[in-house]
């Protein structure tokens, strides 16, 4: 029920520009689904079930291409997959024992 989805709650890294930090490619199964950074009044461009995903998790500028299995259950996974992946230039800093200023260049 109602316990179990707020268990299985993730965070999504959400940019300035209501996009992702960096391009990443989310796999479910044969089905994976490219995320590509996008500027600002780009909107959301993507194919349906990535599109819903994307729209819910609360992106506002997003380019997605589908790859592989048509699948709606495996894209939704593997753009979710894609989603939870990704990680804040302050994440990378931290594993790399660097400032983000070092990392962002």
């Amino acid at each position: 029920g109602k316990e179990d989805a707020i268990k299985s709650l993730v965070e999504v890294p959400i940019n300035e520009n209501g996009s992702i930090p960096h391009d990443w490619t989310g796999v479910f199964g044969s089905a994976s689904v490219l995320l590509k950074t996008s500027p600002e009044g780009t909107g959301i461009i993507a194919g349906g079930p990535a599109r819903k995903v994307l729209e819910l998790a609360g992106y506002k500028n997003i380019r997605t291409k589908s790859l592989g299995s048509n699948n709606k259950q495996n894209v939704v996974l593997a753009t979710i997959n894609g989603l939870t992946n990704i990680k804040t230039p302050e994440e990378v800093a931290k594993l790399r024992g660097k400032s983000v200023q070092e990392i962002l260049g």
